[in-house]
């Protein structure tokens, strides 16, 4: 008897055990769809705030101070402060060492050096946590020794 309480105790531990690993995977894989639906919207985003941005580097002179180019500027801050929320990040590009996993270099000057250090950023990119949504597009310097 004591044998058979003693299994099933033993029985019910595990039964225990895997419903909590299984909890924890369900949760683990909701938080990676959650990732994956998240990239993928923002994918979509992407261009129109490329062209929102552009437009605002653009901006006559005359026009800085008007009232529909503050707009436009806040629709863009919106955009960031929402990118913020989600947990999206810039990443960061002018100054830095070239890294592949998150940088595409489109040009490659070479001055001579070993360390690759960025020198223009043609494309922000972004990522969520590790993942990179988007490469940043940049020109790379070879300088330094």
């Amino acid at each position: 008897m004591k044998q058979q309480i003693a299994e099933l105790t033993l029985a019910l531990q595990r039964e225990r055990a895997d419903a909590l690993n299984l909890r924890r995977r369900v949760e683990e894989e909701r938080a990676e769809m959650g990732n994956y639906y998240k990239a993928a919207i923002i994918r979509e985003l992407l261009p129109a705030i490329d062209n929102l941005e552009r437009a605002l580097l653009h901006v006559p002179k005359d026009l800085k101070d008007h009232d529909y180019t503050k707009g436009v500027q806040g629709v863009a801050k919106q955009f960031e402060q929402s990118f913020k929320l989600l947990g999206v990040q810039r990443i960061k590009t002018v100054g830095e060492h070239f890294d592949p996993h998150l940088h595409e270099a489109v040009h490659m000057e070479d001055a001579g050096g070993e360390h690759e250090i960025i020198t223009v950023e043609l494309q922000p990119g972004y990522k969520i946590g590790d993942e990179v949504i988007r490469h940043a597009m940049v020109k790379v310097k070879k300088e330094g020794k």
